[in-house]
């Protein structure tokens, strides 16, 4: 099986849903944050090793105790993914932290920081300027000529 198969692909989101369900649900080491999400899978073509990119909202502290607390279950979680997905192999999971949703919320702020900055800095500039702009318009019609 190739890596980007469709098996491949149908396979990797049955596991990333189970894992979800089984670290959400079944799970109780108190280590582990109750806002986790699994937000990527990679399971080997040959299904023996499968990489679970673990996400936390909260600060980094709670994603390091989480990573620590899902390596300790480990043996627990793939037991509880034997039992839920049909694969010939149960693959070893790897649990991987993933800092992405963070980085996007981080990239969300600042735009908006941008975004004000800039809104505040035009509002500034047509006050500044708007004064002089309306001072030095003709107030004479099109198509009359003064000497």
């Amino acid at each position: 099986m190739r890596k980007n198969s469709i098996k491949n692909i149908r396979i990797n989101e049955e596991v990333r849903k189970e894992l979800q369900d089984i670290i959400m649900r079944r799970l109780k080491d108190p280590r582990v944050h109750p806002m986790t999400s699994v937000t990527k899978v990679e399971v080997a073509p040959d299904l023996k090793t499968c990489r679970a990119y673990i996400s936390v909202l909260g600060p980094d502290e709670s994603l390091d105790s989480t990573i620590s607390g899902l390596r300790a279950a480990e043996g627990y979680v793939r037991h509880e993914l034997a039992r839920t997905v049909n694969l010939r192999n149960t693959p070893e999971i790897r649990f991987i932290p993933d800092a992405s949703i963070a980085y996007g919320v981080d990239m969300s702020y600042k735009i908006d920081e941008v975004i004000a900055e800039d809104t505040r800095r035009r509002e500034e500039s047509d006050a500044l300027y708007g004064e002089e702009a309306s001072s030095d318009t003709d107030d004479t019609p099109e198509g009359s000529s003064e000497p």
